[in-house]
């Protein structure tokens, strides 16, 4: 048997070799398997990890860590593209009127404008009411005052004339029976004073037939003069109301703010369209007043020559013939 230097012997050696190199394989082989695993403990917080390496060809047992599925970034993706809507936003809507013609605003509106509408909608049938009652009632009455005073124009005299209108009672029929009663009356009294008194007479039948005629009209200037400002005090209120409901909401947008003005808006057009007819029908009215009395106006002058002239007569009877009969000019139409 063959020995070392040191005196033992050679396979001994071999042996002991042997294990050392053995032994620090082993070491090697478990500091490389546990790698991944001290890795894992030092970064807990990363919720994504890298790729692990591979493990080492002499660790028995390491299984490689599984990385989760990248579902969690498409989230705020999809919350970006398709923002929830507020609960505001998303209640609002149901309560907007889905009509907004005239009649649906009228019904969406608050209860003291829709009280206004009613108001201005009563004067509105008022004004045409009276302009369709005064029109007729002003025809005929221009109508029987030109037939009466030419009627009157042709008389010999005032008693012809009281025979003429005596089934009538237009106000020209109240001219010539009140001119001939004050002359039976004042018999063998002074014909000056005849005429005066029976002028005085005349001109209060003319004024009161002037009131008859006129009556009605005041409704049209009241409505014309107060209709606007009716309508514009709904619009206000109506306006209000709906800033009322902005501050409650919480929001300005168009589609929440617009029907509620709308509402309001058209309490001031109900009123324009209640005050503008009402003016121009009292223009007209005021017009065709003044030229009926007028005609008025003539047919008592017309009266009044008839009594002078009659008068004369009875102060000269010596004087048979009749004087001649001029009428006068025609009313302006």
């Amino acid at each position: 048997m063959m020995g070392t230097k040191d005196g033992r012997p050679a396979g001994q050696g071999t042996l002991r070799g042997f294990t050392r190199t053995f032994l620090a394989a082993l070491a090697l082989g478990a500091i490389l398997g546990a790698a991944p695993v001290l890795a894992q403990t030092a970064s807990p917080a990363q919720d994504v990890p890298a790729a692990a390496p591979p493990p080492a060809a002499g660790a028995a047992g390491s299984t490689p860590r599984v990385a989760p599925p990248e579902a969690a970034p498409a989230a705020p993706a999809m919350e970006a593209s398709h923002p929830l809507p507020r609960a505001t936003d998303a209640l609002l809507p149901s309560a907007l009127p889905r009509d907004l013609s005239p009649w649906g605003m009228f019904l969406s509106a608050v209860p003291l404008v829709k009280a206004v509408m009613v108001g201005l909608a009563f004067a509105s049938l008022a004004t045409w009411t009276v302009w369709l009652a005064k029109t007729i009632e002003l025809l005929n009455a221009r109508r029987v005052a030109r037939q009466d005073l030419e009627v009157l124009a042709i008389a010999k005299n005032l008693r012809a004339a009281e025979k003429e209108f005596s089934q009538t009672g237009s106000p020209v029929a109240r001219f010539v029976a009140a001119a001939a009663g004050e002359a039976d009356r004042s018999d063998n009294l002074a014909p000056e004073g005849v005429k005066d008194r029976a002028a005085i007479l005349l001109s209060r039948i003319e004024a009161q037939a002037g009131r008859a005629i006129a009556r009605g009209t005041g409704v049209l200037a009241t409505i014309g003069a107060t209709a606007p400002f009716v309508g514009l005090f709904g619009t206000v209120w109506g306006i209000m109301d709906s800033f009322i409901g902005i501050s409650k909401t919480n929001t300005t947008n168009l589609a929440v703010v617009a029907p509620g003005i709308a509402e309001a808006l058209l309490a001031t057009a109900m009123g324009l369209f209640a005050a503008i007819p009402a003016v121009v029908m009292y223009n007209a009215f005021a017009r065709a007043i003044t030229g009926y009395r007028a005609t008025l106006g003539d047919a008592a002058a017309e009266v009044l020559r008839h009594l002078s002239r009659d008068l004369d007569r009875d102060a000269c009877p010596r004087q048979n013939e009749e004087a001649p009969i001029v009428s006068l000019r025609r009313p302006a139409e």
